[in-house]
């Protein structure tokens, strides 16, 4: 699955314009971004999609030199199974 990034949102589009997968994770304070929302389709659960996804924005986060927090239960739970995150 190809992910498109802006700064504080990573996603998948479908070819028919549905949304895919999301995750969301704006600044809360200089330099510390929260992920708040963590969205898979359905159709698409248990391949590992929200696992990138979380991968995928702490790794962005880190590059923007900042620090990550969550809200999201899902990242909230993955960022406590991957404390080197």
């Amino acid at each position: 699955m190809k992910f498109s990034h802006t700064p504080t949102r990573i996603y998948s589009i479908a070819e028919n314009g549905a949304l895919q997968a999301e995750i969301t994770f704006p600044m809360v304070s200089k330099g510390v971004y929260c992920i708040n929302h963590t969205f898979v389709d359905d159709s698409l659960r248990g391949q590992g999609i929200a696992s990138a996804l979380v991968q995928a924005a702490v790794e962005q986060i880190h590059e923007m030199g900042g620090q990550v927090t969550a809200t999201c239960s899902y990242a909230r739970d993955w960022l406590q199974r991957h404390p080197e995150a």
